[in-house]
């Protein structure tokens, strides 16, 4: 690792204060050294002293450098025993283009799915529910909370509010929400999502096996039934580090582009 620390850091000793932030070029040059294969999965950092002379900066520097990768996802810290590049996990590609519950999804590629429930029940619904789901102060919501993991690896996290005409008692699902949805003429036929980049919370985040704040995706999803009335309104959070969603873009109107 020696050798492979100084190539790695010699470039902010030679360059000193000239350009971006040191704390954000070395965050960079760790980064290049992970991506390259210069260093991998498990292999051990310098301490932080080591790394603040080997660069010539101040540890306040490499401490927020270090962090911000242990954040991203890029580095872990074991406390007593140092900083490692983090374990290489393999990420999940799921098309925009069709419809799935995850259990379908994962067990087309062959993943053990289990779920950890964390909620099932009746509630009243929140102004939220009620407007898109289409509710009155008076009606009632189901909810369907859990912790999707795959291979052992938790993936998502899934908070969806239905109607109780359309399901009345949550506590009847068990592995698919919309094998349950089937069973009774309530599944989904067509749904609208909503992306957005977040940072996990502390509760998320720890449901998720991730550091606090680290990037995350939040998801909102319409679902309706053929008829077009609304079936499902879910909110969702995916790990950033293991989930990759794919779209098939076509050309419209004939065009060959510009």
């Amino acid at each position: 690792m020696n050798d492979v620390a100084e190539s790695m850091f010699a470039t902010l000793r030679r360059d000193g204060h000239n350009g971006a932030p040191l704390y954000l070029r070395l965050r960079r040059s760790i980064e290049a050294a992970v991506e390259s294969g210069q260093i991998g999965p498990g292999d051990a950092l310098p301490s932080e002293r080591d790394i603040a002379t080997l660069a010539d900066i101040s540890r306040v520097t490499v401490r927020r450098a270090v962090q911000d990768l242990v954040k991203g996802g890029i580095l872990v810290q074991r406390h007593g025993s140092g900083t490692f590049v983090a374990p290489r996990r393999e990420r999940v590609e799921q098309s925009l283009s069709q419809l799935t519950s995850f259990t379908e999804d994962m067990a087309r590629r062959g993943m053990t799915v289990r779920s950890r429930w964390l909620d099932r029940g009746v509630y009243q619904p929140s102004p939220d529910e009620m407007m898109v789901l289409g509710l009155s102060s008076k009606d009632l919501v189901s909810r369907v909370s859990r912790l999707r993991i795959a291979d052992g690896t938790p993936l998502a996290i899934e908070r969806a509010s239905l109607s109780t005409d359309a399901l009345p008692d949550p506590v009847t699902v068990s592995a698919s929400l919309y094998q349950a949805l089937e069973k009774t003429g309530n599944r989904p036929v067509r749904a609208v999502q909503r992306i957005s980049a977040a940072n996990l919370s502390d509760a998320d985040a720890a449901l998720l096996e991730v550091p606090t704040a680290s990037a995350g995706l939040r998801i909102e999803r319409i679902s309706y039934l053929a008829s077009g009335r609304v079936i499902e309104f879910t909110r969702s959070v995916y790990r950033g580090d293991a989930y990759d969603f794919v779209a098939e873009l076509q050309l419209g109107g004939g065009r060959t582009g510009d």
